[in-house]
C-alpha cells in the first residue's frame, strides 16, 4: 500500500493538463479533507472543529471568498468505532453564491496496519445568483446583448436541492489516501420558471505521506489533490516540512495555476493555525498578486464510554 500510495503521487505529478475551477478552492487541503471525502470524518480519534476562510485573488473585484466550517468525531456504534460529522460551506464567486451544508457519517474497519473508511454525506445545496446587481451589457468580441437574454436572470434568484456526496478513505499513521465524489445525483435548483442551475459531480482523488528524517523531530509531508468532473481537471502537488510535531512551512505548485506557499503551527491545547499565500503564475498576476488562505482546527478529547465516578464525603458517612 505504501507504494501504490507513493505511485499515486508521481502519477498525479505527470499529468498536466487545462482545467477551470469548481466547487470550492483550498489551498491547504491536507488539513481538511474531510471537506470533500465524508469518509474521512473521526480520523484523528477526537473531535475535530476546523475553520477555512480563502479570498481568492485579491484586489480584483467580485473575485470570490469561500468559508468552510467542519466540526467531526469518532463515535461507537455497538463495538465498532465510526465517524459522524457536519460540514457547512460558502462559497461567493462574482455574481454566484453557493451554500451546502451536509451530514457525515464514515464506516470503519481496520485493515492491517491501517483503517478503510466508506462514507456519504447527505444534505442540501442552496444556489443563487444576483441578477439585480450584474451587468447585462457588455462587449467580448462582437457585441452581444446580455440584458434581453431570458436565460439570464434581472432578479435576485435562488433555490435548494438535496445533494449527496461518497468517498473512500485508507489511513495509517504513515500515508493515507482518499477518493470521493461530490453531487453524486447532479442536483438541479430551479430559479422560478424559466432558469435552473445543475450541479455536475466532481471526483476527489488524494493521497499523502510522513517521511521520517535521520534526526526524527524533522518529517517532509508530501501529498496531492486531483480534482477532476470529467472536462477539465485541477492538480495541486504539495511538500511541507514539519520541525517536532509543531512548526510547519512548505510549497505547492497548483499546474497552470499558482505556486502557493504553507506556514503554520501546533499551538497548545489542541489548537493549530494554518496559512497559505498563493502566487498567480497565470495571466491573473497582471490583475492580482496574490489569494490568501486561513485555517484554525480545534482538537479536543471526549473518552468514549467513560462512566461518571460518584464521591461521598466521609464526613457524613
Amino acid at each position: 500500500m505504501k507504494k501504490v500510495v507513493l505511485s499515486l503521487i508521481l502519477t498525479l505529478v505527470s499529468i498536466g493538463t487545462a482545467f477551470s475551477q469548481f466547487d470550492a478552492q483550498f489551498s491547504q487541503y491536507m488539513f481538511h479533507n474531510s471537506a470533500f471525502n465524508p469518509a474521512a470524518v473521526g480520523e484523528d480519534e477526537m473531535i475535530q472543529t476546523t475553520l477555512q476562510f480563502r479570498n481568492q485573488w485579491i484586489g480584483m473585484p467580485n473575485a470570490g471568498q469561500t468559508t468552510a466550517f467542519s466540526i467531526n468525531s469518532p463515535i461507537k456504534i455497538g463495538s465498532a468505532l465510526n465517524g459522524v460529522g457536519l460540514n457547512v460551506l460558502n462559497d461567493v464567486v462574482g455574481q454566484f453564491i453557493n451554500r451546502s451544508g451536509h451530514l457525515q457519517y464514515a464506516f470503519k474497519k481496520q485493515i492491517k496496519s491501517g483503517t478503510l473508511s466508506l462514507g456519504v454525506g447527505l444534505g442540501v445545496v442552496t444556489v443563487g445568483f444576483n441578477g439585480a446587481d450584474s451587468v447585462h451589457k457588455v462587449t467580448i468580441g462582437t457585441y452581444y446583448d446580455f440584458e434581453n437574454d431570458q436565460v439570464i436572470p434581472k432578479t435576485n434568484v435562488q433555490g435548494t436541492s438535496f445533494d449527496m456526496n461518497v468517498g473512500a478513505y485508507y489511513s495509517t499513521p504513515t500515508y493515507y489516501a482518499g477518493l470521493s465524489y461530490s453531487h453524486l445525483n447532479s442536483p438541479t435548483v430551479l430559479w422560478g420558471e424559466t432558469s435552473k442551475f445543475k450541479e455536475t459531480g466532481t471526483l476527489y482523488l488524494t493521497g499523502g505521506y510522513n517521511w521520517v528524517l535521520p534526526d526524527s523531530k524533522y518529517v517532509v509531508k508530501p501529498s496531492t489533490l486531483l480534482k477532476t468532473d470529467f472536462t477539465s481537471l485541477q492538480l495541486d502537488v504539495s511538500t511541507r516540512l514539519e520541525y517536532d510535531n509543531k512548526y510547519w512551512g512548505g510549497m505547492s505548485y497548483r499546474i497552470q495555476d499558482a505556486v502557493v506557499f504553507l506556514a503554520g503551527i501546533n499551538a497548545a491545547g489542541g489548537l493549530s493555525v494554518g496559512v497559505s499565500w498563493d502566487l498567480p503564475t497565470s495571466q491573473i498576476l497582471t490583475v492580482s498578486q496574490a489569494s490568501l488562505e486561513l485555517l484554525v482546527s480545534y482538537n479536543f478529547e471526549y473518552v468514549f464510554g467513560q462512566k461518571k465516578s460518584k464521591f461521598k464525603s466521609i464526613r457524613i458517612l
